[in-house]
């Protein structure tokens, strides 16, 4: 007979494999990637594989336009007129042109910052203020630019405010006979300039016709009975201010004086008409004999 053997006990202690998978498994990496990314993943397959269809892509488009229409025609979302505030009226009228809202409209279909930048646009607005009020109101508040100047370029007339920006077109001289007139090429860039000097011709501003610009660097003063100042490149209110008091002190431009030449102010220098020089050579006992101005 053979011996009875005895059953063999199993060894507990793992197998090389099963011990690196265990440690494999406690890694935190790996754990994590199980229970996130393993998930994750096999959702962006499903989702890649349903949305290459497009068939679903075109379901899902509609789906959304649908649930978006649905919220923006809701009564509280909806604008139902437009009120503008300190516009004149041809000017709200060409706001209302280049604003063809057709109401009522979505709040959700106006872009009210790309609507501001178009009023703002208008050479007749320094500022808009855009905002939707309470009961379905698209509010438009705006700030006109002053009237300041009229500016002769050319054979036409524009309208200017106090720096320079255009306005409107004018029709005639006539329209705004309350604002000074200026000329010349670049006298728009010197507005401010322009008004300072008018300013300062003040006393005699019944006289004044208006300012050209020379050079797009100077001035001249245009005055009535054809007279003209010369103002330097330089501190012409200065000079203006001396032509002014020169006026007041020995009624200067009351004078048979056609042309003062203020362009070298310590050194001014007047240019009298014909007549005048004629009168002052018979005085000295001059036979004139030339009909030229003479300085």
């Amino acid at each position: 007979m053979r011996p009875i053997e005895k059953p063999r006990r199993r060894d507990p202690a793992p197998s090389r494999w099963a011990f690196r998978l265990h440690r494999w498994w406690l890694t935190p990496a790996v754990r994590r990637f199980a229970r996130v990314g393993v998930p994750a993943l096999i959702s962006i397959c499903a989702c890649t594989y349903v949305f290459s269809q497009p068939h679903n892509r075109t379901v899902l488009r509609d789906m959304v336009a649908e649930i978006r229409r649905t919220i923006a025609e809701r009564p509280e979302f909806m604008v139902n007129l437009m009120a503008i505030d300190g516009a004149s009226e041809e000017l709200a009228i060409d706001i209302r042109e280049i604003l063809p809202l057709d109401f009522p409209v979505s709040s959700f279909d106006l872009d009210l910052k790309e609507m501001r930048a178009i009023v703002e646009d208008l050479d007749a607005i320094a500022s808009a203020d855009l905002r939707i009020r309470p009961g379905g109101i698209l509010q438009l508040d705006i700030t006109e630019r002053v009237p300041a100047l009229v500016w002769r370029t050319g054979s036409y007339l524009e309208l200017l405010d106090g720096e320079g920006r255009r306005i409107a077109a004018l029709p005639s001289r006539d329209t705004r006979p309350d604002l000074p007139l200026i000329a010349g090429a670049g006298a728009d860039r010197a507005a401010a300039e322009a008004l300072a000097l008018m300013s300062a011709a003040r006393p005699i501003a019944d006289r004044v016709r208006g300012l050209v610009r020379v050079g797009e660097r100077r001035w001249n003063v245009v005055l009535d009975r054809n007279q003209r100042i010369l103002l330097p490149a330089t501190d012409a209110f200065a000079a203006l201010e001396q032509v002014v008091a020169l006026n007041q002190a020995q009624d200067l431009l009351a004078r048979d004086v056609r042309v003062i030449d203020m362009r070298v102010p310590d050194r001014p220098t007047l240019r009298i008409s014909d007549k005048a020089v004629t009168s002052l050579l018979r005085i000295r006992g001059v036979t004139p004999t030339t009909g030229e101005e003479q300085p």
